[in-house]
């Protein structure tokens, strides 16, 4: 399936304006197939564990803070060329500097708080598909 799976998760600040329906539709019609889903809450060590590679960097704390502090919306989404359709589709990280049409442009509103997660390789995606989803949890 390399190739085929991304990972997003709904950010904190996205639920909390109540846009996940909105986020989801556009997911939806660019063409991405929803294999799992979960609502949750991520403690701050599970928070701290899915972000363990930027462990070292100076915003790690303030990253696993923002992430445990409400509900996300986790999933794996399927499509062709998931990773780098994805990453074309939620747009820049600064929401200032994505491109019209894009999930961040739309929904986010800081850097911070950018609205959605995205996997940056497949590797990362089967890793992150894999920290959120058991096999019997994926249809």
């Amino acid at each position: 399936m390399a190739g085929n799976i991304t990972l997003t998760m709904i950010k904190p600040d996205a639920v909390k304006k109540n846009t996940i329906g909105g986020i989801l539709k556009m997911m939806n019609d660019a063409g991405f197939r929803v294999l799992a889903m979960k609502y949750m809450q991520l403690s701050k060590k599970r928070a701290e564990q899915f972000y363990a590679v930027h462990s070292e960097r100076p915003f790690f704390g303030e990253l696993t803070e923002f992430m445990s502090s409400g509900p996300i919306v986790a999933a794996i989404l399927e499509k062709d060329n998931a990773v780098e359709d994805f990453r074309k589709l939620i747009g820049a990280t600064n929401p200032a500097d994505a491109e019209d049409g894009t999930i961040r442009k739309v929904y986010a509103t800081s850097i911070g708080e950018n609205a959605v997660h995205g996997s940056d390789s497949d590797e990362n995606a089967k890793i992150e598909g894999d920290f959120f989803f058991s096999q019997q949890e994926r249809f």
